[in-house]
């Protein structure tokens, strides 16, 4: 898979990062219509910030992610807002989400880069984690 090189004002990039974070207590909240939408904000908030989807799933916990960023933007400051803009919408309307958790996300997650690793390998390893 050849992910195509993209432009900001200043430059050409090609960043990939594989990102994971967990419910807050590492409880298993993301049943079946949580996770769509889930996946649905999420969507929504990269298309609005210029990031590329390239590969997601969900489980239990934890929720991994593969996504092309923009460097002058960051990753960090990415998964933070998808942590935010997730975390509202979902514990309105599953209000599941509210009991005995005073926040959806917890405060910590991996982010890693994608490195000389294959794009392909990495996306298969997150495919492959909901079978684990």
């Amino acid at each position: 898979m050849v992910v195509p090189y993209c432009r900001n004002r200043n430059g050409v990039f090609s960043c990939q990062y594989p990102v994971a974070w967990c419910p807050k207590y590492r409880r298993k909240v993301l049943g079946k219509p949580i996770d769509r939408r889930r996946k649905e904000v999420i969507l929504d908030l990269l298309v609005e910030k210029n990031a590329d989807p390239i590969e997601r799933e969900v489980m239990p916990d934890p929720v991994p992610l593969l996504v092309g960023c923009d460097p002058q933007y960051g990753i960090d400051r990415l998964v933070r807002r998808i942590q935010g803009r997730t975390s509202a919408p979902l514990r309105h309307e599953f209000p599941e989400l509210r009991c005995g958790m005073p926040a959806l996300w917890a405060n910590s997650d991996f982010v890693a880069t994608v490195g000389g690793a294959p794009l392909a390998m990495v996306k298969q390893y997150i495919e492959n984690q909901k079978r684990i």
